[in-house]
């Protein structure tokens, strides 16, 4: 019995190390299915051998939890598609935090009835943990686990709430952007008082009403702070999130002596933190004016689009492509939204077929979530030799006879570039423009998820093939593949 503890922690350090190799390699597209199952096999490890803690109780109810939550995971990934795998991620993203949300209030509830600050019910229920029924109360936290439970609770609930805006404006039931009058006081109002309720609490100073009084700041705080943010922020907020979940988990990770929870939390926070960074690089805004700022809120006069937008059939669409020598396909979440991937690698392989160098360029924000475009093209089976950042396209964008964009709006407009009074003026784009011919496939008129008109549609050298995604992708297959008959 003696060796128990000494097994369990090895399980969890064995499991820590899955979850860091398995991160490491979903890094690279070649290698991020393995990664999932390495860290999906470290997960197991780490919740089998929790079930052996000697303090573990109500195990029966942990099982239907866990099956519950495996089969509710199970059917809904086999049955979400790709165009909402965004809303999916936000969605977990929400429940992780307010899992650790839930951690943090258990241990207040628990410290203040330690304190007699709260009625004590007699323990008769046989669903009462029974380390609580020492007197029915449970162990002291010292200041350093009171803390930190504190905070992991400010953090889980603000990621738990914040989430789930994200994932309603994501799905279409909100409003991409909501903003009244004095909303950032409101927000910064909110958080002050969150952060002096929490401070009370964490002095020890533990009551009832206190801690219902901080749960609610913090989930006013997290819904108020995402409902102004816009679309095109999606991506930078989702991995902020995603951190807040990880760093949560870990410091209530800390409060309930859990390695595994402690050194997982740590590495899902450390890596969100990284992608929040990058996404936020490649839009050129701090973070700070991601969450506090409004995107689209640029002052001065919009600068005037001159011309229009100029119409294309898919014959002579596809015939320009077919005679080209360099061929470059930029997707956006149109494709995901209408599932086009496959027909575009198979109209890109008819391309190479004839001689046609051909690429795909990614924006690292395209799409609703980080990497969505690299997930679409994996799917189809495009290889990864062929996928090309945004740095790296760019420079090649001159010497680019056909630029093909289809679904992407905001991540090619370039009055990011050219006008300060644009709301994204600043953020690096695909220089798709700078191609001497750019075909762009378009539901129709509209303007993208940033709500502003995009200069390149009505550019001289662009030219609009109208439809839906994945059937002007199909058309464009059937008139290349009569070429040569």
């Amino acid at each position: 019995m003696s060796l128990l503890p000494t097994l369990i922690k090895a399980c969890y350090f064995l499991a820590a190390l899955l979850f860091i190799l398995g991160l490491k390699r979903m890094s690279s597209p070649r290698t991020a299915r393995g990664g999932i199952v390495w860290a999906g096999v470290g997960m197991l490890l780490a919740v089998l051998a929790t079930f052996f803690l000697p303090d573990m109780h109500n195990r029966s109810l942990i099982v239907a939890a866990v099956l519950i939550g495996v089969s509710a995971a199970w059917w809904t990934g086999r049955r979400v598609a790709m165009t909402a795998m965004p809303q999916m991620v936000a969605l977990y993203n929400g429940m992780g935090g307010g899992a650790a949300a839930a951690i943090g209030a258990v241990e207040l509830i628990g410290y203040a009835r330690a304190l007699g600050l709260l009625h004590v019910v007699p323990n008769t229920s046989p669903l009462q943990p029974e380390s609580w029924a020492i007197n029915g109360l449970p162990p002291m936290l010292s200041p350093v686990e009171l803390s930190l439970g504190v905070l992991g609770a400010l953090i889980g609930t603000v990621s738990f709430s914040g989430s789930l805006v994200a994932f309603a404006k994501l799905q279409g039931w909100m409003d991409k952007r909501f903003v009244f009058p004095g909303q950032r006081v409101v927000n910064m109002l909110l958080l002050a008082a969150a952060v002096v309720v929490g401070v009370v609490l964490a002095s020890g100073h533990v009551s009832g009403p206190l801690i219902a009084l901080f749960f609610v700041l913090a989930l006013l705080f997290g819904l108020l702070m995402t409902l102004p943010i816009g679309g095109a922020d999606m991506p930078v907020v989702i991995s902020l999130y995603n951190a807040f979940t990880g760093l949560a988990v870990s410091f209530e990770g800390f409060v309930l002596g859990n390695e595994a929870m402690i050194i997982a939390g740590m590495v899902v926070g450390a890596a969100g933190t990284l992608l929040t960074q990058l996404m936020a690089k490649a839009m050129n805004r701090s973070i700070g004016n991601v969450l506090f700022g409004s995107f689209g809120a640029a002052g001065g006069e919009a600068q005037a689009i001159e011309g229009a937008q100029k119409p294309v059939e898919a014959s002579d669409a596809a015939v320009m492509m077919a005679y080209a020598e360099r061929v470059v396909i930029v997707p956006g979440y149109g494709l995901a939204v209408a599932q086009a991937q496959h027909k575009v690698w198979e109209f890109a392989q008819l391309l190479i077929k004839r001689g046609v160098k051909v690429k795909f360029a990614i924006h690292p924000v395209a799409g609703r979530m980080p990497g969505h475009m690299n997930v679409l093209l994996a799917e189809a089976g495009v290889p990864y030799d062929l996928i090309a950042d945004m740095d790296e396209i760019n420079p090649e964008f001159p010497a680019t006879d056909v630029a093909l964009v289809i679904g992407a709006n905001d991540v090619v407009n370039p009055l990011a570039k050219t006008d300060p009074a644009s709301p994204i003026y600043g953020m690096p784009i695909l220089d798709v423009s700078a191609a001497k011919h750019v075909i762009v496939i378009k539901r129709g008129k509209g303007t993208g998820f940033a709500g502003i008109e995009n200069a390149l549609f009505y550019a001289d050298n662009t030219r609009m093939l109208y439809g839906d995604g994945q059937a002007a992708a199909g058309q464009l297959v059937n008139e290349l593949k009569s070429l040569d008959d």
